[in-house]
């Protein structure tokens, strides 16, 4: 069945979830961060990650990819369902907008932020605690990325940040990820902005990544009591998109 990429809306909040959930269940870093099966609570953490997907309808640039049926008169949409519910969410992904240092906060950013805090705590005390999530695995994680990120991350202009991509497991090797990421990287050709990446799958992400342009800037390494995880830090230089080439060459030209 074709495939689609459009933005997220809200009705597509619990499908996004459940293709994170799925996607992430084999991810080194989330296995190290959730390091004990038996205080997992899935209920807990779709709550959780329900909250950070709404804060990224609001704050970010989220897309989602869609299996539509060929014909929605032989596949018709259930009673009270739309069109756009019919169609089978099978890939997301999530970008922030680039970030310049020198400019402060605003106040609707710091808001949303204050917002996300008030619902994941409310979460904490509905469920009480955090799910099985290691708390100080994740600052571990938090302070070796915050030292990556003052290493490399030095364009005035900031990045296209990519917060999330998965893809459903029966699509991945088809091409899905790599048109979920170029919906933003075009952009960012356009633009002649970089883009960033994690990833904490070596093999085969890292590769995959390597063919739509990124490079591994920095390899962080989280270790708690001799248990190792390791992030690769990816950043993307802008391509030259053809208008900006014979700009270019129209320059070059005028100067001699």
């Amino acid at each position: 069945m074709p495939v689609e990429i459009v933005p997220m809306t809200q009705a597509d909040i619990p499908a996004v979830v459940e293709c994170i959930m799925t996607a992430f269940a084999d991810d080194p870093w989330f296995q190290w961060i959730y390091d004990d099966p038996a205080k997992y609570s899935k209920e807990r953490n779709i709550a959780s990650l329900t909250s950070r997907v709404l804060w990224g309808l609001n704050n970010a640039m989220f897309y989602v990819a869609k299996e539509t049926p060929p014909s929605l008169e032989q596949t018709p949409p259930l009673p009270g369902q739309s069109e756009q519910q019919a169609s089978r969410l099978v890939g997301v992904s999530m970008w922030l907008h680039p970030e310049p240092p020198s400019e402060p906060e605003s106040w609707y950013s710091y808001f949303q932020h204050w917002l996300l805090f008030v619902r994941q705590f409310v979460n904490n005390v509905r469920y009480l605690g955090y799910g099985g999530l290691n708390v100080k695995r994740y600052w571990i994680w938090k302070s070796r990325q915050a030292e990556a990120k003052r290493q490399i991350l030095t364009d005035p202009r900031g990045y296209y940040w990519c917060g999330i991509l998965a893809v459903n497991q029966e699509m991945r090797r088809k091409g899905l990820g790599r048109k979920l990421v170029e919906i933003m990287t075009n952009q960012a050709d356009r633009e002649g902005m970089k883009c960033y990446l994690e990833s904490s799958k070596l093999v085969p992400n890292v590769d995959i990544y390597r063919g739509m342009g990124f490079e591994t800037a920095f390899e962080i390494s989280c270790e708690d009591e001799g248990d190792i995880c390791k992030v690769y830090s990816m950043i993307r230089d802008p391509k030259q998109t053809k208008p900006q080439q014979d700009l270019n060459e129209r320059e070059s030209e005028a100067s001699k």
